[in-house]
């Protein structure tokens, strides 16, 4: 019926995409591979608008709708955005691939597998992951190279072999990068890392993912999604004073908490979005993920305009604005529809402080010290943090800058240690220019590299680290327990660069710097001023040194040979899963997950990152951070005969057992980075299926590309019937997969206890026809290298 109504309208529409005139719309000499196809995506667009009836649609969705393979197939929706948002499944052509070193070993060893010459789009790495933050720049990148030159050899030798571009360690942040060359109004890039929305900040949509979904775009197999709702933010007023656009996402993020996004793409409109920066705006966007929402993005401004210009993009930021000014492709319809709005008043938006452990318990500064007093917080705050890929601006560090200066007049000194961080080579070096890191480093911070550093995890505190609870804050995007430097008890604040850099004088929390004034030595009273910065510097941006920059176009060189040690203890090549037996599932319960379960608590950096390209070793980490719910230990599991076993202990027993197993957790399993690892390692290690009250929208896409069945509770209320030990089978997976997942969306599973006793509990599945042919073959690389190779 479907594909009927699609052949009709493919012919209906031929004669549209002609009436639009897109001769004149060509890709800049020199820059074709950084420009969107817009031609192209118009076309599609004016198909799509006209199977909708030329109903108004959000900025969102016209990128979305571009990027249809099929947008004829948009008639499902009969006319209406609403009949979509939520329900379909789409399938789409990104623009754009990019990777993060730690994720990019795991994408590339999948892509290997399908056996392809080069990438079907462009594609980037960047080596920003593993590198450990300590004593500075310098000695931080020479050690970090020395001990993942392995690691960095075989991305480089991938990026030679395939022709993708190769940011080397200290080069920068993936998302900064990407943002100062590649992110476009109107484009759509995938990333292998949860806070590739940064891009967003530039009207792009930017998707996060595992790195089986990265290979999808890289061989050209249709990427899916499915449709998001769209959540609009409207933004009146202006910021003044302390508030900056961190505080914007950091009490959005209190008001929505990190469930309110998911299923959604956050837009942002209304009249108070003229006064961002381009980067302040990426901020935002960077932080959405936060709120779990798909990806968040702002229409095309002016101050995209401004930035494309000083990042040497001028063509086409020309070609973006005219684009833009004869279809309206990078601004929603007027009259637009959103499944929800939120307004925020930026008159009246005061500086946020979120935390700890979870990025949406937001105070506003006025309310920090009786907040922090109420919950018997540590007072003293053991160190200051700035930069990152969330707030490394030139805008973010002047202001910064703006505030020591002040300080530095008064004769005030930091209290405590600040550590300061470029989010690449081009912002370190115009920053040194313009004399802002000689001010942080006689002021006493210490200037970390181009590389994620403390933010991901990478952060050696030295042999004095604190081992008990301790406070700090820092102008990054997430704070889950341990993150940061190892320690369970490091309680971090996340809130603007302006309040980390004035907290470091006062060193306490209960200091306002708004409101409040520091005593100085010669008993005067010394109260800081609101920061002042540049949204862009005065001179321009400078490179920086030149060997921290690829080939802009890369070409593939197949004669380049990709080595894998099989002695290796850091890269591992992959042992396709095993196919699906043509049975119903039938596994025993290994484990009550307790409370919240990120991905940090199934998969650890830090430490861990090293492994990332090894699935054997890393898998040894496999939810030691989770608490099990029916004894409150943590990395701890029972044997069916009472024997206690860490966790990852107990899965590999249990694979050699050939026992398949089943893990149970509450809301928002998943929650935070992209890390397929989660997926990839519980898979390894031989289990089947995870069941829970809610899934984090990438972990349950990226179990599902590894081949597991992820369910949610029909009714919440069945988790409390589940132990450990029980065994649980599907009595209807069978029916779902014959018919393509479209059965209902229920799986029943059949719960024997212990005891013998027996129920049945209904579950939630949300698999989609190509979803189902994964899990039959065993994984979604399995399925697409099989098609591949067919073409072929």
């Amino acid at each position: 019926m479907l594909a009927s109504r699609v052949r009709a309208l493919r012919a209906s529409q031929r004669g549209l995409a002609t009436t639009i005139n897109t001769d004149s719309i060509v890709p800049p000499k020199g820059f074709e591979s950084r420009t969107p196809p817009y031609a192209k995506l118009l076309k599609n667009l004016a198909v799509a608008k006209r199977v909708l009836n030329n109903q108004p649609l959000t900025l969102a969705e016209k990128i979305l709708y571009s990027h249809l393979v099929e947008p004829e197939e948009l008639a499902v929706g009969k006319g209406s955005t609403a009949n979509i948002r939520g329900v379909e499944y789409f399938k789409l052509n990104p623009d754009r691939v990019a990777m993060q070193d730690a994720s990019a070993q795991m994408a590339l060893l999948q892509f290997m597998t399908c056996g392809m010459p080069n990438t079907a789009v462009p594609g980037s790495i960047h080596c920003d992951h593993l590198i450990v933050g300590k004593d500075g720049a310098k000695s931080d990148l020479k050690s970090s190279i020395a001990t993942n030159k392995e690691v960095f050899d075989f991305l480089q030798s991938c990026g030679e072999k395939y022709g993708i571009q190769f940011w080397g360690p200290g080069s920068g942040i993936i998302h900064q990068i990407v943002l100062e060359n590649f992110s476009v109004p109107g484009l759509m890039m995938l990333g292998t890392d949860s806070h590739t929305p940064n891009a967003g900040g530039l009207g792009a949509i930017a998707i996060g993912v595992g790195g089986a979904d990265a290979v999808d775009a890289l061989t050209g197999t249709p990427w899916e999604l499915k449709a998001p709702k769209i959540l609009g933010v409207k933004l009146t007023g202006q910021l003044s004073g302390w508030s900056s656009p961190k505080d914007i996402i950091t009490h959005l993020a209190g008001l929505l908490t990190v469930r309110g996004g998911t299923g959604f793409i956050v837009e942002y409109f209304g009249e108070g979005v003229k006064s961002l920066s381009c980067t302040g705006m990426a901020t935002i966007c960077n932080m959405g993920a936060e709120i779990g929402a798909t990806t968040s993005t702002f229409p095309m401004q002016d101050a995209h305009y401004r930035y494309l210009k000083a990042t040497n993009r001028a063509p086409i930021a020309d070609l973006a604005r005219d684009v833009n000014k004869n279809f309206g492709f990078m601004t929603a319809d007027e009259g637009a529809q959103y499944d929800q709005v939120v307004e925020i008043d930026l008159n009246t938006l005061e500086p946020s402080v979120n935390g700890p452990f979870t990025p949406d318990l937001s105070t506003p500064i006025s309310k920090l010290s009786e907040t922090t007093k109420e919950n018997k917080w540590p007072q003293n705050i053991t160190a200051g943090l700035i930069g990152s890929c969330t707030n490394s601006s030139y805008q973010d560090m002047s202001r910064a800058v703006s505030i020591m200066k002040q300080a530095e007049k008064a004769g005030l000194k930091p209290k405590i240690p600040f550590f300061v961080t470029p989010g690449s080579e081009q912002i370190r070096a115009t920053i040194e220019r313009d004399g802002l890191i000689e001010t942080f480093e006689k002021n006493g911070a210490i200037v970390l590299a181009n590389a994620c550093g403390p933010c991901i995890g990478q952060w050696d505190r030295g042999a004095n680290a604190p081992k008990d609870t301790n406070v700090i804050f820092t102008s990054f995007n997430r704070n889950f327990r341990a993150r940061n430097d190892g320690n369970r008890n490091t309680m971090n604040f996340l809130t603007s660069p302006d309040i980390v850099t004035a907290m470091i004088y006062s060193g306490d929390m209960n200091f306002n710097p708004l409101t409040q004034s520091i005593k100085l030595q010669n008993g005067d009273e010394f109260k800081f001023q609101p920061p002042a910065g540049e949204e862009l510097p005065n001179n321009g941006f400078i490179a920086g040194r030149e060997e921290f920059y690829p080939e802009l176009e890369p070409v593939p060189v197949p004669e380049v040979q990709v080595e894998v040690s099989p002695d290796s203890d850091r890269l591992q090549l992959l042992e396709p899963f095993e196919a699906w037996d043509g049975k119903e599932l039938s596994t025993t319960l290994l484990l009550k997950v307790e409370g919240k379960c990120t991905t940090d608590h199934i998969s650890a950096a830090g430490a861990w990152l090293k492994y990332k390209g090894h699935l054997e070793n890393i898998s040894n980490n496999t939810l030691i951070g989770a608490q099990n719910k029916e004894t409150g230990e943590v990395n701890t599991a029972y044997d069916l005969d009472g024997t206690s076993y860490g966790i990852p202990e107990l899965m590999i027993k249990w694979k050699n057992e050939h026992r398949p197993w089943i893990v149970v957790a509450e809301h928002n399993y998943g929650e935070g980075s992209a890390r397929e690892h989660a997926a990839l390692s519980p898979r390894f290690l031989g289990g089947k299926a995870i069941l829970v009250k809610s899934f984090a929208r990438i972990h349950e896409t990226n179990l599902k590309k590894q081949g597991m069945l992820p369910l949610t509770f029909a009714d919440e209320a069945d988790y409390d019937k589940l132990s450990a030990g029980d065994k649980l089978e599907t009595t209807n997976l069978i029916d779902m997969l014959e018919k393509g997942g479209d059965n209902g969306g229920i799986i029943n599973i059949k719960v024997t206890k212990r005891t013998g006793e027996t129920f049945e509990v209904p579950c939630k599945h949300t698999m989609s026809k190509d979803q189902v042919e994964f899990f039959k073959a065993g994984s979604a690389i399995n399925y697409i290298g099989r098609l591949k190779r067919e073409q072929q």
